[in-house]
């Protein structure tokens, strides 16, 4: 009987053609009661779309998304007051009537017919719920104004849902839903946003006098806003403290009282998205995992549509999304990186921090700030390309670590000695498919690099000719597959380039899987792909399936600590001597771009990893930075940053390498002494001696040492063999003549 009933109001409202906007378009008042009953009555009353928020791992909100800035509440965390002030001027006999307010509607019906002025609703909350309802579930322009057009259609099928929404739902559910679906202006859906809005409090602190102008407000956001409108706003509340008045909810006196007051805002305006997150370049990559994470991986093979739909997901879909931010190395990295670069500077850094063993991105950024204007960007210069970031930047010499474990792994001794000339040209590479290359030109940074190099020495002095001796004899396609073991690839996603010049760092890639790979080495071998989200929740609390970021052991254990432990030197013997250290064992490569059109360097502790680029953000080829080394400005910087995020941290020591790892001894400064006292001493420190047949012209007094091969304090093997060079005499007294054209015998 009461949809019968309900059926046949609809056809009289069609007949008076009666609330306010609505055309006659579709329906007849037979037609309307005749086919109400066999109208669709499934309405999705799920909750309404949600703000997404992102969290550091401290648990600290680090951003939010949203398409609607709303927050739900339940109804006994809405002020009293509020709830009566809604149901007083919108439908005070909301707890009398069903879906319809039959005399309401009448009320309006009556007055809409004698006047073309005045012009009443007769939406019930319900109704109005309903409407509000079937707004925030149109996908589509097309449904939008379906739901939305000024027809009589409409209006009958708003009042059909409303049927079951009366026979489903309570009465304080129905409220609630309203309550928390409503628009309050200012971008602030429902009373909870509202109420934080316009006044900084959650919706159960509000006074009368907040609730009454909350309660106004939804009739005509837009007129009434309290910013642009306030005389309107104002007597708007004041209308609604009267009704309440009029109802016996308050009292006259107490709506006097409110009415008397002015208006007095506490505005907390809704931001949301990366360029109000206090982590932004961290929050656009979040961002692009989420895109990722919410089409199953295939957001950038879908249209621009199918994409759009991903964004609002986000924005929409209310996830709580808990991430791996450290807010205490962003804090660092920020520093480091501003503190060093100019943020109004054509020329850019950017860095990326990753925790060895989990992967887990803790911090990263750029020297710009996040957003748009002089000194910002809103790419996210750090990432690979699917993050929001660039096409990558040259890696240089931190390129040759994987050269270096691959030739390890083959068991290549590291004191394996190669000449290397300042310039040469090494021939015979070839790449995994069997291709290839002609002749490599391949020249050191420094003209001083000419001479023999092992495998320490020379990563210490990052000597390119020795790399590229070392690379022939690995393989071009080794170097690369170990590279590619610790996740490299190009910063567009792409295979990285075999050809030989890739162990110079010709590749371009981005910081996080830079650093992703040095934390490979910190964790002795196990690499981990990076990780910045670890956990999404939807509204329902059911947790979304995430990518599985895998763990591996790609190199042995030992292969790893014997990395390790040579890159250890770079800090303390080779190009990155000149920073300091960081104040606990850390290890590193540098790196110069070709031509000098970049400079990076990316180390490791046991504990973090992290990679810094440097290079001119107008394009690296066409604006070179030249007289920037590796160790130059990206060194300090990832020392500053690495100090700062690891402030108070535990100061783990590498793992020594086991086994003969390829030690060497320096030889003592024997010279001027006599035979048996050098001896003695060069015996003392485990070496081999011989003493050359015949005594050398030297300015030292007969009979003492002249010399040794190899000279004093050069490295030599363990157990080495030293040839002691005796003096004659004859040139005591008289400087040696460099031009003379005597030579040494060590010298042939």
């Amino acid at each position: 009987m009461r949809l019968l009933g309900a059926g046949v109001v609809a056809g009289i409202l069609v007949a008076f053609i009666a609330l306010p906007g609505v055309g006659s378009v579709g329906l007849t008042a037979r037609d309307a009661a005749h086919d109400f009953q066999d109208m669709d009555s499934d309405l999705d009353t799920a909750p309404p779309p949600e703000k997404t928020v992102v969290y550091d791992a401290q648990g600290e909100q680090a951003a939010v998304f949203f398409d609607k800035y709303r927050e739900s509440v339940t109804l006994n965390k809405i002020a009293l007051i509020l709830q009566k002030a809604v149901i007083g001027i919108e439908d005070s006999r909301f707890y009398e009537h069903g879906a319809l307010d039959l005399k309401g509607t009448l009320r309006a019906l009556a007055t809409n017919a004698g006047s073309s002025d005045t012009r009443q609703g007769g939406s019930t909350l319900t109704q109005q719920y309903v409407k509000n309802l079937l707004v925030e579930n149109a996908q589509t322009d097309e449904e939008y104004r379906k739901v939305t057009a000024p027809t009589v259609e409409r209006k009958i099928r708003e009042l059909r849902y409303a049927l079951t929404v009366e026979e489903t739902m309570s009465k304080n559910q129905i409220l609630e839903g309203y309550l928390n679906i409503a628009y309050f202006g200012g971008g602030a859906y429902g009373v909870q946003a509202a109420s934080k809005r316009w006044f900084s409090k959650p919706a159960d602190k509000l006074t009368l006098p907040e609730a009454a102008l909350l309660a106004g407000i939804t009739q005509n956001p837009s007129a009434y806003d309290p910013n642009l409108h306030p005389k309107a706003a104002r007597e708007r509340r004041d209308t609604v403290l009267y009704r309440m008045a009029q109802l016996k909810m308050i009292t006259k006196a107490e709506a006097d009282a409110a009415a008397a007051k002015p208006i007095k805002l506490n505005e907390d305006k809704p931001v949301g998205g990366c360029e109000t997150s206090k982590a932004p370049f961290f929050c656009e990559y979040v961002k692009y995992e989420m895109y990722l994470i919410l089409s199953d991986g295939k957001y950038w093979q879908m249209s621009k549509e199918r994409q759009a739909e991903i964004q609002n997901r986000l924005k929409r879909g209310g996830y709580t999304i808990r991430t791996t931010l450290s807010m205490k190395a962003q804090n660092a990295l920020d520093k480091a990186l501003r503190g060093t670069v100019s943020p109004t500077s054509n020329k850019v850094a950017a860095e990326a921090m990753v925790q060895p063993g989990t992967g887990h991105i803790k911090a990263l950024g750029s020297s710009k700030r996040f957003g748009a204007g002089k000194g910002r960007t809103t790419l996210n210069l750090a990432a690979d390309n699917q993050h929001g970031g660039g096409v990558g930047v040259s890696a240089g010499s931190t390129f040759k670590t994987f050269t270096l474990a691959a030739a390890l792994e083959e068991g290549i001794p590291i004191r394996t000695s190669i000449h290397s000339p300042n310039r040469t040209v090494v021939s015979g590479f070839n790449d995994c498919k069997g291709g290839g290359f002609g002749p490599w030109n391949v020249a050191n940074a420094d003209p001083a690099e000419n001479g023999p190099y092992n495998l320490k020495n020379g990563t210490w002095l990052s000597v390119n000719t020795f790399y590229a001796f070392l690379q022939k004899r690995v393989g071009l396609c080794d170097a690369v597959k170990m590279a590619e073991r610790f996740g490299m690839k190009q910063g567009t996603g792409k295979p990285l380039q075999q050809v030989p010049s890739q162990v110079l760092g010709v590749n371009e890639v981005d910081m996080v899987h830079l650093a992703a790979a040095y934390a490979g080495f910190a964790a002795r071998g196990k690499y981990c792909e990076p990780v910045a989200v670890t956990e999404v929740v939807a509204p329902d609390g059911k947790k979304l399936k995430l990518p599985e970021k895998k763990c591996k052991q790609v190199v042995e254990q030992g292969v790893a600590d014997q990395v390790n432990e040579i890159l250890r030197g770079v800090l303390t013997r080779g190009t990155a001597k000149n920073i300091g250290g960081i104040g606990r064992p850390a290890a590193g490569k540098t790196g110069t771009c070709e031509d000098f059109h970049c400079a990076a360097f990316a180390g490791h502790t046991p504990n973090m990893a992290a990679a810094v680029a440097y290079w001119d953000y107008r394009g690296p080829w066409q604006h070179k930075v030249y007289g920037v080394y590796g160790a130059t400005i990206p060194a300090p910087i990832w020392a500053r940053s690495m100090r700062g995020a690891l402030a108070g941290e535990p100061a783990p020591n590498f793992n020594t390498p086991v086994g003969d790892f390829g030690d060497f001894t320096n030889v003592p400064d024997v010279r001027g002494r006599r035979l048996p006292e050098a001896m003695a001493a060069l015996r003392r420190a485990g070496l081999e001696v011989e003493v050359a047949p015949r005594p050398i012209p030297s300015d030292r007094e007969r009979g003492t040492v002249a010399n040794t091969s190899p000279g004093p304090r050069a490295e030599i093997e363990p157990g080495g063999k030293v040839i002691v060079y005796l003096s004659n005499g004859r040139d005591r007294g008289r400087p040696r003549n460099e031009n003379d054209g005597f030579r040494w015998p060590w010298e042939d």
